[in-house]
């Protein structure tokens, strides 16, 4: 990919991230809570897939998007401890929410990584930004 391929990409995703969390907002206020948590997912999935392309780093599975990030953003302090913790929970809470029979979030369940999703998807931003 060069490199206006890889801006168009970006941008892309970064797009993806914002209507995808607007779609989980959708979610929340109409309490369809494994739904609204799958859609979280998701809006940090597409912001971190961008940074990631942004810095070359290629990956091919939701698992490796995830040892990456941990890898290159968490570890060395460039995105927040905390904020990492809340995609390791989405990613958890995904495959929960998305796979297990007789499992439901609850309104404070989503209550609770709501604004941690908002913010993490700021920070990748604000990183992709500076680079």
């Amino acid at each position: 990919m060069n490199q206006t391929e890889r801006n168009e990409y970006i941008k892309y995703r970064l797009e993806k991230a914002d209507e995808t969390l607007e779609v989980a907002e959708l979610l929340i206020d109409n309490k369809k809570w494994n739904s609204a948590v799958n859609r979280l997912y998701y809006a940090a999935y597409y912001a971190i897939s961008a940074l990631l392309v942004q810095a070359e780093i290629n990956t091919k599975t939701h698992s490796g998007v995830k040892t990456q990030f941990f890898l290159h953003y968490v570890k060395t302090g460039i995105i927040e401890i905390e904020l990492g913790k809340a995609y390791s929970d989405l990613f958890d809470w995904r495959q929960k929410g998305d796979y297990s029979d007789f499992f439901d979030f609850t309104k404070d369940d989503v209550q609770s990584i709501h604004e941690p999703t908002k913010r993490l998807i700021a920070a990748v931003k604000k990183v992709i930004g500076e680079v």
